[in-house]
């Protein structure tokens, strides 16, 4: 009996590259790559790459150093301080002065009293930022992370994209095994020889 002739199949996938303002993917024979373009999903993984550790840090143990509470305090200190002052020399000091009522030493007791009752003010809303910061934390982490999801479901489309293209425009080689692999290996060694002896 002879031998059966067996073939093998094969299929090339041509290299394709599929690309917009967000992202990339580029499919050959050896796989899928996708990626981030320059822009707002790439600055927004990148961002919650770096950061996550000092992020989840910052959500298990508060503190009023983190960047976010430091402009807060800041911000209300400095408005408090405007504020204040502002109303007591326009509503009590001038007003007072302008009749002769006030002398300088209960001007000074007046200002001593509102940087007392300002420093309470500043200590209970740090107290209260303190307590929100977790929460406000745990909403900055939520979405971060919905906003990291959709970047990684992007690329993920995209490579699918990319391979569907890539599958859709392969090539399908089929070679034989046994005789007919025979036959072609023999012309191939005639090939090759007679190619050297010119």
């Amino acid at each position: 009996m002879g031998k059966k002739s067996e073939s093998t199949t094969r299929t090339v996938y041509s290299n394709t590259t599929t690309k917009n303002p967000y992202a990339f993917a580029k499919t050959d024979n050896s796989g899928t790559v996708a990626g981030f373009q320059d822009g707002a999903l790439n600055s927004v993984y990148q961002f919650v790459n770096k950061n996550i550790d000092s992020l989840l840090e910052e959500y298990i143990n508060p503190t009023l150093n983190s960047t976010t509470n430091q402009a807060k305090l800041n911000s209300f200190i400095n408005t408090l301080n405007q504020q204040t002052s502002a109303n007591l020399e326009n509503n009590i000091i001038n007003p007072l002065s302008k009749r002769n009522m006030i002398r300088s030493s209960q001007a000074n007791d007046l200002y001593r009293n509102l940087a007392s009752q300002n420093v309470s003010a500043v200590s209970d809303y740090a107290n209260n930022l303190l307590s929100s910061s977790q929460e406000n934390t745990a909403k900055m982490l939520a979405n971060l992370f919905s906003y990291y999801m959709q970047g990684a479901n992007y690329l993920a489309d995209m490579q699918k994209q990319s391979l569907q293209t890539s599958r859709g425009n392969a090539s399908t080689y089929t070679n034989g095994d046994g005789n007919n692999a025979e036959l072609l290996s023999k012309a191939a060694a005639m090939a090759i020889a007679a190619m050297s002896a010119l």
